[in-house]
């Protein structure tokens, strides 16, 4: 089974870009949904224990906990020895129900891939990117994004630039949805994975 990686900046575009696998037929891990559900799980009370007061009705509020790590840099280090070692096992555990049923291909979608060194468990890495200024735009557009908490969030990811230099694919999703999928088409061909088009049965 191929081991494909998903990952991007904040802001490129990389969700949509999975969605344009799955339609493909590729299996997709999300790492971000994945923690949305520990969120609102297992992981809330260790959460709770390690931050006081971030979480409600057994759920992690994510903007009270944003809040507490503004002011608590080396929070993010106790932060990911708590939902780290969660969202791997919940990826074994997708990675076994794929290779049970001999799927040829599957993607993880991870937002810190290059950060976590996971890039050293799989085939190949796809990087989503955009130009600074699209990433800009987007990013500040989505409710309760300031600039500080953007640089803040920057600030803790691998560069655009270098990502590019280390991926094996990249997709450019500043000129539009179209050509993005048509980037996402080609790397599937160039793998010699044989998938369903998009709308297929």
């Amino acid at each position: 089974m191929l081991l494909l990686g998903l990952t991007g900046s904040i802001g490129t575009g990389k969700s949509t870009t999975a969605k344009m696998f799955a339609a493909h037929g590729i299996p997709v891990n999300d790492a971000d949904q994945v923690v949305h559900e520990l969120y609102a799980g297992e992981a809330a009370p260790l959460i709770e224990t390690a931050f006081p007061g971030t979480t409600a009705d057994g759920r992690v509020d994510r903007t009270i906990l944003a809040g507490q790590l503004i002011d608590d840099p080396e929070g993010f280090k106790r932060l990911e020895a708590i939902v780290h070692p969660l969202v791997r096992r919940k990826e074994a555990e997708f990675l076994a129900r794929e290779r049970a049923k001999d799927t040829p291909a599957v993607l993880l979608d991870i937002p810190l891939l290059y950060e976590t060194g996971g890039e050293s468990r799989l085939d190949k890495v796809i990087v989503v990117t955009c130009s600074p200024e699209t990433q800009a735009e987007r990013v500040l557009a989505r409710p309760g994004m300031t600039e500080e908490k953007f640089k803040s969030i920057l600030a803790r990811q691998v560069p655009d630039a270098e990502k590019r230099k280390r991926a094996d694919f990249i997709v450019d999703t500043g000129h539009g949805i179209d050509a993005a999928r048509e980037q996402v088409r080609d790397i599937l061909a160039e793998l010699g994975l044989e998938t369903k088009e998009p709308g297929d049965a």
